[in-house]
This record gives structure tokens, C-alpha cells and sequence, in this order.
């Protein structure tokens, strides 16, 4: 039987990121990183409500890497993005409503869901090994870059041009207010190229735990880009490992496949907990 509840919900996901489904309520504009259980280090759990201080102008470098990746204002326009990826035990597929943050991933033997109540955990025959809450939108937050940076209560500051595997990029540093989201202290560091304004690398610090700065940089090589809906969103992601502060080495990849980014409104029943389901803190 659970076998088959799975089946449903996997196809009513993929249906759902493909047909008009409207739903109503407020648009906050929050979303979130999350601490990685599955052996990559990644940015703690953040939940950044972008619906007041909305700022009015960003750097002109970054502003080039909004535009050379579909525009922002297109972003915006998009109000679902799916995907599927190779998770630790299998396939996931990953559904986002970017109006409110709400989302789902699906595996054969999990699924995972934010619906307005919080954080729930389907358990399957295999169940889940991690922490549910850290990992429910870690690879969203990972694969929207460099739009999710246009949040409200982030400080951006250009760094001098960094030589990262061999070749030099440009940079921005992105810091947060106090009290932005459950980790204010994190931080990041988007490369990109200065002859087409790509996005190359993405550099961060971990401080979930104990909620101070870190010096502590981790890389991301974003490796291959692929046009979705007039944006440029992520094929593959290169983890390096890291020597003397510098990335060197791959460490693992994760590649995005059947990526949709549309207009449609999905219904909030899409992300409603299931009835076997239990909500986590």
C-alpha cells in the first residue's frame, strides 16, 4: 500500500509542476538554506521573509549577474520550479511554490514536505536517515543562485578578483542583518566570470551551530548552466574539497534533470502533509 501512495505522489508532483493549478493567499517571498545530513557541508536553516525592506537597488555587478543569467524581474515572474537529482539513496524529485517557499522532494523510500504547518516526513519502507528540517530546501536554495541573493536585510560588498582553479573571477560577498533568517551569521561569496557575468563559484561558510562568523569557506563549481524558460539555472554542481582556504580536488557532483520553472500557481494541496506523515522540528 505504501508503495502505491508513493506512486500517486510522485505523479501528482509531476503533473502538478506541468498543468494550472491557482491557489490564493499571500505572497511572503521567504525561502531558506539548510544544513546538508548527507555528508555535504552546506549553509544552515534560513527562512528570510523578502515581503518588507524589499531593497530598491543592487550593486551593478550583480545586477550583470542577474542579467546575464534571464534577468531578476523574469525570475520573479516564475512562481513554481522543479527538478529532479540523484540524492544518497536514489532519485528526488523537488517541487518549490517560489511564492511562499512551500515545497516537497519525493524519494522511493521518502518524502519530505513544507506546507504552511511546517516541516513534515513520510517515511516509506527504507525511512529517512538525516534531519528532515535541515535538508527539506538545502538543494533549492543551492540551485536558485544567484537569484535567491535578492532577498531584503543582505549587504553585498565586491571583493578583488580571485584566482579559483587556475582562473580569475570577479566577485560579490553577501552578508546578512541581524535576525534575517536562523543563521545571520552565514555567509557567502558568488565568482563570476568578468567577460560574460556567468556565475562560476559559490563560496560559503557554516554557522548554524554555533551562530558566530566562520572562516571556514566551502566551493561549489557551478559546472554546466542550462536555459529554462529564458533562464539560465543550473545543469551540475562540482563540491570541491578544499586546501589552504582554495577549492582543489572534486569531491561530488549532482547533476539537475527535467528542470521546469513556469508560471503556474500550485495549490497548496500539493504541499499538504499526508495523512501518514508527521510533522518534525
Amino acid at each position: 500500500m505504501k508503495k502505491l501512495i508513493l506512486l500517486f505522489t510522485l505523479v501528482l508532483s509531476l503533473w502538478a509542476c506541468k498543468n494550472d493549478q491557482k491557489t490564493s493567499g499571500e505572497d511572503p517571498r521567504v525561502e531558506g538554506t539548510e544544513l546538508d545530513t548527507t555528508g555535504v557541508e552546506a549553509p544552515a536553516g534560513e527562512a528570510r521573509d523578502a515581503s518588507v525592506n524589499t531593497p530598491k537597488t543592487f550593486p551593478t555587478q550583480l545586477q550583470s549577474v542577474f542579467t546575464a543569467h534571464g534577468g531578476l524581474d523574469h525570475w520573479k515572474q516564475m512562481n513554481n520550479l522543479c527538478f529532479e537529482m540523484k540524492g544518497k539513496n536514489g532519485d528526488e524529485v523537488h517541487t518549490i511554490s517560489l511564492p511562499n517557499r512551500q515545497n516537497k522532494i519525493e524519494s522511493k523510500d521518502w518524502s519530505i514536505g513544507n506546507d504552511a504547518n511546517g516541516v513534515w516526513l513520510l517515511r516509506h519502507d527504507l525511512g529517512y536517515e538525516g534531519n528532515p528540517v535541515f535538508y527539506h530546501n538545502l538543494m533549492f536554495y543551492f540551485y536558485a543562485m544567484p537569484f535567491i541573493i535578492s532577498d531584503p536585510g543582505t549587504n553585498y560588498t565586491a571583493v578583488e578578483p580571485t584566482e579559483l582553479d587556475g582562473e580569475m573571477y570577479n566577485g560579490v560577498k553577501i552578508s546578512y542583518n541581524d535576525n534575517v533568517g536562523d543563521s545571520p551569521e552565514d555567509e557567502y561569496i558568488l565568482y563570476f566570470d568578468p567577460t560574460t557575468n556567468k556565475m562560476e563559484w559559490l563560496a560559503y561558510t557554516v554557522t548554524f551551530k554555533d551562530q558566530k562568523k566562520s572562516d571556514d569557506w566551502h566551493y561549489i563549481k557551478y559546472d554546466k548552466w542550462q536555459e529554462v524558460n529564458g533562464l539560465l539555472l543550473p545543469e551540475k554542481l562540482v563540491w570541491y574539497n578544499v586546501e589552504n582556504g582554495k577549492p582543489k580536488g572534486k569531491k561530488m557532483d549532482i547533476k539537475f534533470d527535467k528542470v521546469t520553472a513556469t508560471e503556474t500557481m500550485l495549490d497548496a494541496s500539493v504541499f499538504a502533509k499526508p495523512d501518514e506523515a508527521q510533522y518534525v522540528k
